[in-house]
């Protein structure tokens, strides 16, 4: 995480970055609030619910609040992903 309280304080927002290694699915998780991504590199594909969303380099994504949602890293390369939170820290998330 780049942007939370801690860190800057008075915020309404957050705003953190992951990196995934080729072949890594990270198990799912789901946020009491929206969250949005920008994929900063990589290809992959992102679970919500039911539905699997390929995303490239350059694409954006939103994941609605009380979404289960995962990552995948399909790609022989690392996944570099912005993702932000209307939350000044990382928000209440439940994990599977």
């Amino acid at each position: 995480m780049l942007v939370t309280e801690v860190r800057v304080g008075d915020n309404a927002s957050s705003l953190g970055f992951s990196v995934f290694k080729p072949s890594v699915v990270v198990g799912p998780v789901r946020h009491e609030v929206e969250e949005v991504a920008y994929v900063v590199s990589g290809s992959g594909e992102l679970q919500l619910d039911d539905e699997a969303v390929p995303f490239r380099e350059g694409d954006a994504l939103h994941i609605p609040a009380h979404v289960w949602h995962a990552v995948a890293n399909t790609g022989d390369t690392d996944v570099v992903m912005v993702f932000g939170f209307p939350y000044p820290d990382y928000p209440p998330t439940e994990r599977r």
